[in-house]
């Protein structure tokens, strides 16, 4: 190993700390009670019992300690072993104010993975499961948080590429870290904002999103398995979309309920807005909103349609999209969204 006097002491260094964690470089140590460390992780517990490969020797015996304190060797990325060990001691708190709380989220969720750290795996998880949601009023809350919420430059950048809309980071981040945690929860909802981007977008990895620099992002690349997963999504979306407008909207007919004369009127103005609504969506269009958009065009349009369409038309094109929703893990090969949330989040 380096010179000793070349160790840095990180955040946390416990004065009255009995064992030295040593990440990869640069050479900073952080000093922590192995017994704190233990209770939390059998993993952790275990490795303190292994003899280290490469020690710093001040005693007669040859064990590896430094300023008397034992000396682990811990093949982690600092700052994500320093918020592991410091949620450790103080727990966890996540946000979602800057694309820095998901790289912290990340860390955390990553090493609590590897380490078998199940309370901190489990609490990143929720937190991760409010953004890339698991059920479609989270989905829609997601929506208007992003439409409510200011762009924001990355200032730990020294470049800083474009301003980063909410929620700040791009999908295949979010997909990689939950491929690389076994994270199955935020697959479909990530899968499906990635279906957004043109495939030729995701090759380049351009996105000022995926320019961003921190030790702890994922990697910007998509992996051969989730293009299949891609195209599948990307496929289903414009099918879902296709459905809407030209079945569930331009066939559809008046209720049986209709106050609007013979019905007719209602029928032919169903008609006309498939016929609008065709010439309105593009690739990028994301079902759920453009779904629910048209249910609150219907839902307003008290001369165009009578009461009781209006009200069959929002129960039947809801259900639609309840439908769409529950759909999503089996495009991507999951099982359903209550299998992973037992699994996942109890």
């Amino acid at each position: 190993m380096d010179d000793p006097s070349s160790l840095t002491q990180g955040d946390p260094w416990f004065q009255d700390g009995n064992i030295i964690l040593l990440p990869e470089r640069p050479l900073v140590g952080f000093r922590v009670h192995r017994g704190v460390l233990s209770r939390h992780s059998e993993v952790l517990r275990d490795m303190f019992e292994l003899p280290q490969p490469d020690p710093i020797y001040d005693n007669d015996n040859g064990a590896s300690r430094y300023e008397g304190c034992q000396v682990v060797t811990m093949h982690d990325i600092p700052i994500e072993l320093s918020n592991l060990v410091k949620a450790l001691y103080d727990g966890a708190t996540f946000h979602n104010r800057s694309v820095d709380d998901f790289f912290y989220l990340a860390g955390i969720l990553r090493l609590s993975t590897k380490y078998v750290i199940s309370h901190l795996r489990t609490q990143a998880i929720k937190h991760l499961t409010q953004t890339w949601t698991y059920d479609l009023k989270g989905h829609d809350n997601m929506l208007d948080l992003a439409i409510r919420t200011p762009q924001l430059s990355y200032s730990s950048d020294p470049n800083p590429p474009s301003k980063l809309s909410y929620p700040y980071i791009h999908p295949i981040h979010v997909l990689n870290l939950a491929r690389s945690t076994n994270v199955r929860i935020v697959v479909p909802s990530a899968l499906y904002f990635l279906s957004l981007y043109p495939l030729t977008d995701l090759l380049r990895a351009d996105h000022p999103k995926l320019q961003v620099a921190h030790p702890s992002k994922p990697s910007s690349s998509l992996q051969p398995s989730d293009l299949v997963n891609y195209t599948l999504m990307f496929q289903r979306r414009i099918d879902a979309i296709l459905n809407f407008v030209n079945t569930v909207v331009g066939q559809r007919t008046s209720s049986a309920r209709c106050t609007n004369g013979t019905g007719r009127t209602c029928t032919k103005n169903f008609q006309r807005l498939g016929m609008r609504l065709a010439s309105s969506w593009v690739v990028r269009t994301g079902p759920f909103n453009f779904i629910g958009q048209t249910m609150s065009q219907v839902s307003q349009d008290t001369e165009g349609f009578c009461a009781a369409c209006r009200g069959d038309f929002a129960t039947g094109v809801g259900a639609f999209r309840e439908k769409f929703w529950d759909d999503l893990p089996a495009v991507c090969g999951l099982p359903a969204w209550d299998v992973m949330r037992e699994e996942e989040l109890s």
